[in-house]
């Protein structure tokens, strides 16, 4: 598959106190051995929906940033990053326009005692609904500061270090729906994995 570069860059001022997200893989299915992401890409342009019952994640952090989609314009993001998350009741669906209408893609995995794992894990989010609690939390740090938890912010090479950031110890999340553009880790585990595709969309056939 060709890899694009992907438009990381930072904003100057992420004056807006977001909270963290849950993810789903946007390469839906693959996992990756170890280590992180090493392509770069452009974001499709196509948003994708994920819904969870519950989520884990230990080594929060949360900055903004600008994606950059393959036609070339900016989209503002809240990238949320987990050093590992532990994910239950997961569903992720997509929509694809086609000559014959909308099909959507949904994955579901995750269900019952069974859970879904990621290290190393970056989620490019607009839009969270969630219950949220946050253990031993930073509001206002450094982006990028020393001494901070998370798995480290992506594509240094494009990090402001003075723009705004927060970090946790831990974060718990549950009740959670979300809209991302892109999702990445360094190995992410879909426990029960169900994937199918439906024509059409909307209510019954996306997560929510």
């Amino acid at each position: 598959m060709e890899s694009h570069v992907r438009g990381g860059t930072r904003w100057r001022r992420f004056a807006v106190v977001m909270v963290p997200s849950v993810a789903a893989t946007a390469a839906i299915g693959v996992a990756i051995a170890q280590g992180a992401l090493a392509a770069s890409f452009s974001v499709s342009g196509q948003q994708f929906k994920v819904r969870a019952d519950t989520l884990h994640g230990d080594g929060f952090e949360q900055y903004g940033a600008l994606d950059v989609k393959q036609d070339g314009k900016y989209v503002p993001v809240a990238v949320s990053a987990f050093t590992d998350a532990t994910i239950h009741g997961l569903c992720q669906s997509v929509v694809i326009p086609t000559p014959i209408g909308d099909v959507t893609l949904r994955l579901e995995a995750g269900k019952g005692s069974k859970a879904v794992t990621a290290h190393n894990l970056y989620i490019d989010l607009d839009q969270l609904d969630a219950n949220a609690t946050f253990n031993d939390i930073n509001i206002g740090v450094a982006a990028g500061a020393k001494g901070q938890p998370g798995p480290g912010i992506k594509d240094k090479d494009l990090t402001d270090p003075g723009s705004f950031a927060q970090t946790a110890k831990s974060a718990d999340l549950d009740n959670v729906q979300q809209t991302a553009w892109a999702t990445s880790a360094g190995t992410f585990t879909l426990a029960g994995l169900s994937l199918k595709v439906h024509l059409g969309s909307g209510s019954g056939v996306e997560c929510f």
